[in-house]
């Protein structure tokens, strides 16, 4: 590619998960921002049955415009050839076949915009790994410690971040004997408790559990989203979040903070009814503030993250404790959320975020490409 030439970027989106139209409100607004005088945007949209699509994905998938002009698409796992989409009619035409290269859309990196399962949690970053396509964000591994909360914790106690009491639930256990598991967390949680898939993210199949009946109600939701369930003690909390972006040397952006108007900060809250206050920066002391940017890069760190991050974080009323909730290697994205929010409120504003998080993907890549794979 000379100078002159634009970089075609393929932007990832929908996919197989609960947060498949969260995906599709973040990829339109990240094709929005994208400047065209540099970037040649390559749509790729990802049915709900997992069909890969190119051409008018996003009318398709997000419109539902049966007459939008697609086709249908794979990213072969062979870093040999161009990289990039090829039709997936080429798979059952020997003529199409015999001529490597014919009707492939190259791609020079990738932005997926995938949030949930098959998309967040490492498996695309796996493909795209095999295929050799640079790509913004956190590797497989990052992916998958993020995405993946009981993991995540694990991690956590092993750095000593803060962390509120949890358990570790497994669906079949719950199935087996759902007495004896409530009896268990009431002996080793109290209540107020929020219940969790262990790998979805978007507050999907969250509950916030009051007494007994509410923690049946919980566990039987987040049971129909994972074989792994997290259960999170309660506490009376104020919500703050921080942007973080960078490869090994990750930045903080300033500290928000989320003051919702529900009982917490729910899927409703964070994609649909914009009914929740966003406070940017927080209204907290200097010194706190730099303190929870350094929890925030140290959780980015123990992770392996890369591109970016939103690390959340509890500060508790009542003793100003400080506890680490989760990070979010693909962030939202939309026009209410906290990540491109924050980061503006740092001096960087949409388009500028972009440019900074392809060339992290462009840079990770080089380096990762100078590296030994065999003796």
């Amino acid at each position: 590619m000379t100078k002159s030439e634009k970089l075609r970027v393929g932007v990832i989106f929908g996919g197989r998960s609960g947060e498949h139209e969260v995906s599709l409100r973040s990829a339109r607004s990240v094709m929005a921002a994208l400047d065209r005088t540099k970037y040649d945007v390559i749509p790729i949209g990802i049915t709900k049955e997992g069909q890969w699509l190119t051409g008018d994905a996003m009318a398709l998938l997000a419109d539902g415009n049966a007459d939008a002009e697609t086709t249908a698409v794979i990213l072969p796992p062979n870093p040999t050839q161009e990289m990039g989409l090829i039709p997936a009619e080429r798979l059952t035409s020997a003529s199409a076949q015999a001529a490597p290269g014919a009707g492939i859309t190259g791609l020079d990196v990738v932005i997926p915009v995938l949030h949930g399962t098959y998309g967040e949690d490492g498996t695309v970053q796996g493909l795209l790994e095999l295929a050799g396509v640079p790509y913004v964000g956190a590797g497989v591994t990052g992916s998958a410690v993020g995405m993946d909360k009981a993991i995540f914790k694990y991690v956590m106690d092993a750095n000593g971040l803060p962390q509120l009491p949890w358990v570790l639930v497994l669906t079949s256990w719950w199935h087996h004997d759902p007495e004896a598991i409530l009896a268990l967390l009431e002996d080793e949680l109290t209540y107020p408790m929020f219940v969790k898939p262990a790998n979805l993210g978007s507050s999907v199949g969250i509950s916030k559990c009051d007494n007994r009946d509410e923690l049946k109600v919980g566990l039987i939701e987040a049971s129909q989203y994972d074989r792994r369930l997290v259960i999170e003690q309660g506490a009376n909390v104020r919500e703050l979040e921080v942007a973080v972006m960078g490869n090994d040397a990750p930045q903080a952006s300033v500290v928000g903070e989320i003051v919702p108007k529900r009982d917490f900060y729910d899927y409703e809250a964070k994609y649909i009814t914009d009914d929740s206050e966003l406070l940017i920066p927080a209204p907290i002391p200097a010194e706190l503030s730099e303190q929870v940017q350094a929890i925030a890069v140290g959780v980015y760190m123990a992770t392996d993250c890369a591109g970016l991050g939103r690390v959340d974080l509890m500060l508790d009323k009542d003793t100003g404790a400080l506890y680490v909730n989760e990070i979010n290697t693909i962030p939202g994205f939309t026009s209410i959320s906290m990540y491109p929010k924050l980061w503006e409120a740092t001096g960087v504003p949409y388009s500028e975020l972009l440019d900074r998080l392809i060339e992290y993907a462009m840079v990770r890549n080089k380096v990762k490409a100078q590296l030994r794979t065999e003796k």
